[in-house]
């Protein structure tokens, strides 16, 4: 039964229909980071478990709710609503087969949910991550799944937005396979606090380089 590591900030709007969707099987591990509008209230209405992360930072929520999973397959996915959770079995199965060691959702976009800038950034990152270790991917999307005792060995320290990075950076590394299946990309619910303003992409941007450095 996989483990899914959701790190939310304010995502009230987004939540329900995310926890709705979730497949069966699969157990939801909300982590809040801080939220002000009933965020964690409202996923543990929704049977939802509930980790609380005092530090700031898209990394920090996700290695929490590493630490909280108990599952050997552990995903993560944004719960912002931009990515279903109905997607989830696709990134998990090759994993608990043992075919591959991280499944990567290549994010496809759905109604101009993707912005010009942030696609471009990403573009960016794909392109930096092949000169440096020869890693061809399409996307370093936040949809991904690998078995939970790997991750931790992987020894990732990055506690900000390079955490998805560090992630695929440290898997090749140390030899893993690495895979890429393509998920839909969907526009999100609410305002968006990263990839959707240019301000957002740049900070993300900033980390994820500082850690390719």
């Amino acid at each position: 039964m996989p483990d899914v590591v959701l790190p939310v900030l304010n995502e009230a709007e987004a939540l329900p229909w995310v926890l709705r969707r979730m497949p069966p099987g699969y157990r939801a591990i909300v982590v809040d980071n801080g939220s002000t509008d009933g965020s964690a209230e409202i996923a543990a209405r929704r049977g939802a478990r509930v980790v609380h992360e005092a530090r700031r930072g898209f990394g920090a929520a996700c290695f929490a709710g590493l630490e909280a999973s108990t599952s050997d397959i552990v995903c993560f996915m944004d719960c912002d609503g931009s990515l279903d959770p109905r997607a989830l079995p696709e990134i998990a199965s090759p994993v608990m087969s043992g075919a591959t060691d991280l499944v990567l959702g290549a994010r496809r976009a759905v109604d101009g949910a993707w912005p010009l800038h942030a696609r471009l950034a990403n573009r960016v990152l794909v392109f930096g991550l092949r000169r440096r270790c020869g890693l061809r991917l399409e996307d370093l999307g936040p949809m991904r799944a690998a078995r939970r005792d790997q991750l931790l060995r992987l020894g990732i320290l990055d506690r900000r937005f390079g955490w998805p990075l560090e992630m695929v950076l440290r898997a090749r590394r140390d030899g893993w396979r690495i895979a890429e299946v393509p998920v839909a990309y969907l526009p999100r619910a609410g305002r968006s606090k990263v990839t959707g303003t240019v301000r957002g992409t740049l900070r993300t941007m900033a980390d994820m380089l500082w850690v390719l450095r």
